[in-house]
């Protein structure tokens, strides 16, 4: 595929990377990036060679620094309105993807960069990287989901300090806080991000679909959440990776998943 604003590879092994490709502004989200974010997650979602996604940002300073400041100038309430659920609808489609969607973080995750490793399933974020929601420091508050999933990633203290100071936090804090899983030297990032896709990739294709779907499920209710978790539990069991999972097993063989 061919895209002015982003890096698309799919790797032999089945590893799509996805790549924010404007690092003289910092990777900053602007409409025609998020735009084909979206269309490579789409590629990504139905290439049945892809085993799961990292994203990433070109250069050594920065995964995205943010929304593009420059296309907020002059926006009316309407437009401002539309342009949060097209970034939001976008990055909706990021975190209900049925593959392992990985940020590889090798730098500044500001605004719509935080927002955007949130959407993601799981994160890795070099030493260095910074991590942070601005907004109110220009007068507005995160629009692309952030003053959502930050609390559930991170409790309500820590996403309303972030949230309401603006504050940058360094990877170390987002590694205890939660915000980020893995911390690695800058050599070691893309390694890190492979492993969590092949470790995931190496399970039944079913079964991890269908707990990324009950993950997002997590903010309901408990008795609802706990419904939908037996139910898809129940669809799990007739599947041909559950005959294979189970005969495996028992009969101490590796399982040969199918995805189906």
């Amino acid at each position: 595929m061919d895209f002015q604003t982003l890096l698309y590879d799919v790797d032999a092994s089945g590893v799509a990377v996805i790549t924010l490709n404007r690092p003289d502004s910092l990777n900053a989200l602007n409409r025609r990036l998020v735009g084909e974010l979206g269309q490579a997650m789409r590629a990504a979602k139905n290439d049945d060679a892809v085993k799961g996604v990292i994203v990433t940002g070109a250069g050594e300073k920065a995964f995205a620094a943010g929304a593009d400041i420059s296309e907020f100038a002059g926006m009316e309430p309407l437009e401002a309105h539309r342009f949060a659920l097209r970034g939001q609808a976008i990055f909706n489609s990021i975190e209900s993807m049925p593959k392992p969607v990985i940020a590889a973080i090798n730098g500044f995750a500001l605004g719509g960069g935080c927002e955007l490793a949130m959407a993601c399933h799981l994160r890795v974020a070099v030493d260095t990287a910074q991590f942070g929601q601005p907004e109110v420091q220009l007068g507005l508050i995160a629009g692309f989901g952030g003053t959502q999933r930050l609390p559930r990633l991170v409790g309500y203290g820590n996403a309303a300090e972030m949230l309401l100071t603006g504050d940058r936090i360094d990877a170390a804090r987002a590694e205890r806080i939660g915000l980020v899983n893995k911390v690695v030297d800058a050599g070691g990032l893309m390694d890190a991000a492979r492993g969590f896709v092949e470790s995931i990739a190496s399970k039944a294709p079913v079964a991890v679909a269908m707990t990324l779907q009950a993950l997002r499920a997590a903010d309901l209710p408990l008795a609802q959440g706990l419904q939908h978790e037996a139910a898809l539990f129940g669809q799990c069991v007739a599947t041909e990776d559950f005959a294979e999972g189970v005969g495996a097993f028992l009969n101490r063989q590796k399982p040969e998943f199918q995805g189906r």
